[in-house]
């Protein structure tokens, strides 16, 4: 949910369901959950950290019931920085059922609005607030600096449409804004773990191993990038070559490009 306040600054409201509410500390669930880690999403087939009366039921955000969440408040500034948050338990209700590329389609202008938009007061402005806030949050993190890196090669399924920058389409409207809102509420969560001295598990992301070849490419597209790892001029050259390949088919995909 997204609501734009009195300053501009917009609040933006994300809420993951309470596992912890509904799994006992040390029950034959919860050391089950701890064996497997994390949830797993294949092309072919889901394999949930929970069993699926939990996973699918009980604490998924399922659309006219009342769900036990947690919620990351956050106020978000024209210039895309978070600069306010809290955290607290709530009572959840979905109002819609969205599916993300018939949505994402509808903001971009190619579809028709959704009827589980239309039926609902309020919702299409709420969307198109959420896409605008998270496109600013998504440029900060590129202002940053934001490693893009592909070491995997993805299994490969049911084609999509390309877009018209290099690569396949797999991100839009919702889905787009929904990975930001989500990188934003993580550094959040973070913060606030940080402040509590409590620790916690954390995901570190290397330098390239290969930034000599990295350099070489960008030089061959006549850009200079520094002889040490430097993530804001790795963001900057890779935003304008995205620019570049607009509308011309990507002459990489498929492969690492820096191979």
């Amino acid at each position: 949910m997204a609501e734009t306040l009195s300053d501009k600054t917009v609040k933006v409201l994300v809420a993951v369901a309470d596992f912890d509410a509904l799994v006992k500390k040390n029950s034959a669930i919860d050391e089950h959950a701890r064996q497997n880690t994390t949830s797993v999403y294949t092309a072919g087939k889901n394999f949930p950290m929970l069993p699926e009366k939990l996973s699918t039921d009980l604490t998924s955000l399922n659309d006219h019931e009342d769900r036990l969440a947690i919620v990351i408040e956050m106020g978000i500034s024209d210039a895309g920085e978070v600069h306010s948050s809290d955290i607290y338990r709530a009572l959840v209700r979905n109002h819609a059922k969205l599916v993300y590329n018939s949505v994402g389609a509808w903001l971009e202008g190619e579809r028709s609005m959704p009827d589980a938009v239309a039926v609902v007061p309020g919702l299409a402005e709420n969307l198109r607030v959420q896409d605008r806030v998270a496109q600013r949050l998504k440029a900060r993190r590129y202002e940053h600096g934001l490693w893009i890196c592909r070491r995997w090669k993805p299994v490969r399924s049911l084609p999509e449409r390309r877009s018209r920058t290099c690569g396949w389409k797999s991100a839009t409207g919702p889905k787009r804004s929904s990975r930001n809102f989500m990188v934003a509420a993580n550094g959040v969560t973070a913060g606030f773990l940080h402040r509590a001295k409590v620790l916690s598990l954390r995901r570190m992301v290397r330098s390239p191993k290969r930034w000599g070849r990295i350099v070489e490419i960008a030089a061959q597209h006549n850009s200079q990038l520094p002889a040490e790892p430097d993530s804001r001029a790795l963001a900057s050259f890779l935003v304008a070559q995205k620019a570049a390949l607009a509308g011309r088919p990507c002459p990489t995909a498929g492969r690492n490009w820096w191979d």
